[in-house]
């Protein structure tokens, strides 16, 4: 049986998902997106990939601030849908949104629930080393991403895998998924599974500061938030250059290698064609591409030819050096 859809989402990840509704049996009779922001250089207000989409494909978008108003929600009720779609939407649905639908609200998550409830699964997956992630399809509740499990597909994550990477693998399995778990609600077959709240854990959102290289962590630990923070908000450190001002250092790839543990935390131990290797808490790590401020992402190898003197053999990275 064909749905009356409502789409909710807002950045590619979600594009993609409405993509494959607008192929598919379903009916897509209305999208929701967040507002258009000021975008690029000239700061002019830029429509979300979802809307570009939408538009494309003669169906009516709507872009409220907020679903709390009664206006808002009176709106969506006389689109009169069976079911509302929720991918990257940006926005607190009300208990009021979540019963509208005949069928309520399903959720894309990027995570197997109950683990990584929030805002960056996808990379908290890659920064605490989990061997697999994936997407789940969720009944959405007022809770955060605490809904009954309707479809899971599992992805494993690879010792290369960056937040990037990764997330285009979802964007691949996510769409498919949706689509599995819309024919099985039109067909009455979706067997929806409560989430063990004892297992949850809690995707915060990643933040710059995070994203500053403490030297004393071990090699592995710096090395997978090297790849969870890429392609933002970007592992970094500063160094003091030769006139005494502070130089912020962008990571992109990087190493884990073994040391003999002589030199402290944060010592420049080698830097050749090879890289620059750097003493950590626990092993070493060999930065492979580094990104100089205002200039491109380059190998770290050229970056010495560059800036030889900011990266001496025996130097200290650490603030306080």
């Amino acid at each position: 049986m064909a749905l009356k859809i409502i789409f909710a989402g807002t950045p590619d990840f979600a594009a993609r998902h409405l993509a494959k509704l607008i192929e598919s049996e379903h009916q897509v009779v209305a999208v929701y997106s967040q507002p258009d922001r000021p975008a690029g250089r000239g700061k002019k207000l830029q429509a979300s990939p979802v809307k570009q989409l939408a538009l494309d494909n003669d169906i009516a978008v709507y872009q409220p601030e907020s679903l709390k108003s009664a206006d808002a929600q009176q709106e969506l009720a006389a689109i009169d849908a069976d079911i509302m779609v929720v991918v990257a939407y940006g926005l607190l649905l009300p208990e009021t949104v979540l019963k509208t639908p005949k069928l309520g609200c399903i959720n894309v998550h990027g995570s197997i629930l109950p683990k990584w409830r929030g805002a960056a699964p996808i990379q908290r997956a890659i920064w605490a080393g989990d061997a697999e992630t994936g997407v789940t399809i969720m009944q959405m509740d007022i809770g955060l991403d605490t809904g009954d499990m309707l479809h899971i597909v599992k992805t494993p994550i690879e010792a290369e895998d960056t937040s990037a990477s990764l997330y285009d693998k979802l964007a691949l399995s996510g769409p498919d998924a949706l689509i599995d778990a819309l024919s099985l609600i039109a067909a009455g077959k979706a067997k929806p599974i409560k989430q063990d709240d004892t297992l949850a854990t809690y995707a915060k959102k990643l933040s710059k500061q995070e994203a500053q290289i403490d030297w004393q962590h071990e090699a592995e630990f710096i090395e997978r938030c090297v790849r969870s923070f890429n392609p933002w908000p970007c592992s970094y450190f500063t160094l003091e250059d030769e006139k005494g001002q502070q130089q912020t250092i962008k990571v992109w790839q990087a190493q884990v290698i073994e040391s003999d543990g002589q030199h402290s935390a944060g010592t420049i131990v080698q830097a050749d064609k090879q890289g620059i290797v750097i003493q950590t808490g626990k092993a070493a790590l060999r930065l492979l591409q580094i990104q100089l401020p205002g200039k491109k992402a380059i190998a770290a190898a050229d970056a010495l030819n560059a800036r030889q003197a900011w990266f001496a053999v025996g130097r200290n990275l650490n603030p306080s050096s």
